[in-house]
């Protein structure tokens, strides 16, 4: 894109970051979205996620790394911070219609750190992992309900 066309539209690099970001995020959100057995709620959480990280880890790798660039990116760039958590927030909220809000928030921070060890590591994902941890964190908060 040529450097006239940015700068048209975007007074700042933030201000460009901060739009990438946000229109990663209305795609992440999307793909969610698409998963409707997500919102089932005889199937399996757990199995859900894991699968659906497995089909996002399992496309290109070069799109899933630039959007955690650009969700990373935020830890030096206080501008793109609320759009960060903007992310985080609305996958939360997805997650709570199956469970509570802080098993919630729990689900979408393992679902980064699987992610994020898949990407720096460059080890396969592995989707039974993914499956127990997740499995556990949804079993733990059934058991702190109990």
């Amino acid at each position: 894109m040529p450097l006239g066309s940015t700068t048209y539209h975007f007074k700042t690099l933030d201000e460009l970051l901060v739009a990438a970001l946000r229109q990663t995020n209305e795609g992440f959100a999307k793909v969610i979205a698409s998963c409707g057995d997500m919102d089932d709620p005889r199937t399996d959480l757990a199995a859900s996620l894991a699968g659906w990280i497995g089909q996002w880890l399992s496309g290109d790798r070069t799109g899933v790394e630039l959007e955690y660039e650009l969700y990373l990116a935020a830890l030096r760039r206080p501008a793109l911070r609320p759009v960060a958590a903007e992310w985080a927030e609305g996958v939360a909220e997805q997650l709570s219609r199956r469970t509570d809000r802080v098993t919630a928030r729990a689900l979408v921070a393992v679902v980064d750190g699987i992610c994020l060890q898949v990407l720096l590591t460059g080890v396969p994902y592995d989707e039974e992992y993914a499956r127990e941890v997740l499995g556990r964190v949804l079993t733990g908060a059934a058991a702190g309900a109990g």
